[in-house]
């Protein structure tokens, strides 16, 4: 067996003893008192009312959705900050060369030589730029989703037009507009 299967069977191993020991601990240690109200629905704290089977409101999704989609790439501006401060960091001319080499070997494990200092700057502006195009991916994608209403909680009907307005009332009769 090599070193890598050996080393997932371990993890693995561990995972499911991880897993498994609270969950059994759990079973033994809990009491087991079942009544008709602990068998109830809890929903928040406040007594059910109706069915389980309302539809809910599409916004709901939709705000949780934009949420996790600009909160997660937001998450990709932490690797672009250490990589643009470590670049600026070895393109400081002032620093001695082996503090620059410091910083340049965090950047790439195999390098261990002073670099040089424009080379450095280059790739700090680099960085930049990369974050740069990929910020402004994110406010078109914001923009776009903002002019579309998508982020407003109650859509106005006020900034319609007359033509979308019909539209939405009978899709059917609206008249293509000439270009």
């Amino acid at each position: 067996m090599t070193d890598l299967v050996l080393l997932v069977v371990i993890f693995v191993t561990a995972g499911a003893v991880l897993l498994l020991t609270p969950l059994a601990l759990g079973r033994l240690v809990r009491p087991e008192r079942p009544s008709p109200e602990k068998a109830e629905v809890y929903e928040c704290g406040e007594p059910a009312v109706g069915s389980a089977w309302v539809q809910f409101d599409l916004r709901f999704y939709v705000v949780a959705l934009l949420f996790v989609i600009f909160d997660v790439e937001l998450a990709f501006f932490f690797p672009w900050a250490v990589v643009f401060g470590t670049a600026n960091r070895a393109a400081d001319p002032a620093l001695p060369a082996d503090q620059r080499a410091a910083a340049v070997a965090q950047l790439d494990p195999g390098t261990a030589v002073a670099p040089d200092p424009n080379a450095m700057h280059a790739v700090a502006w680099l960085a930049f730029a990369d974050l740069a195009v990929f910020f402004g991916v994110l406010l078109v994608g914001f923009a776009y989703l903002w002019r579309r209403g998508d982020l407003e909680w109650v859509r106005s009907t006020a900034g319609q037009t007359e033509r979308t307005k019909s539209e939405i009332r009978n899709p059917n009769d609206v008249p293509p507009v000439a270009v």
